[in-house]
Order: C-alpha cells, then sequence, then structure tokens
C-alpha cells in the first residue's frame, strides 16, 4: 500500500534531512518540508528525497527501516 512521504527542509545536526510519513508523530509540528510523492517503502522515498538533498535519512519513529544515523 502507497504512504505519503515528506523530506524535512531543515538539516539534523549531523546533516541528515529526515524523510517522514504523513502520519508521522514528528511530522504534524514539521512546516518546512517537500512533498516526496507516494511509495511504497521508505526506501524509494529516501532515493525521492536524495534528488534535493544528498544527505536523506528516514526518520527513527515512521522510517525505521530506512534509519541509519
Amino acid at each position: 500500500m502507497k504512504q505519503l512521504y515528506y523530506v524535512n527542509n531543515n538539516e539534523q545536526p549531523n546533516g541528515d534531512h529526515e524523510v517522514h510519513l504523513s502520519t508521522c508523530y514528528y511530522f504534524a509540528g514539521m512546516h518546512n518540508r517537500i512533498y516526496l510523492g507516494e511509495f511504497e517503502t521508505c526506501q524509494e522515498a529516501i532515493r525521492e528525497a536524495k534528488k534535493h538533498y544528498q544527505k536523506a535519512n528516514g526518520c527513527l519513529t515512521c522510517c525505521s527501516t530506512c534509519h541509519t544515523s
């Protein structure tokens, strides 16, 4: 089932830009974001996010399988 993904424009202290599901708890307060699209997996969303930011990483809460740092 496809889900909606976004990337945060605000850089994390380690330089990452986190990818979130639209249903993520941490997404609710995130106003500075780019809509990535609908994807089956967070891996697909990360690939799309890397078109905007070289260092993209999954949110530990909503995209834990794509969280690497």
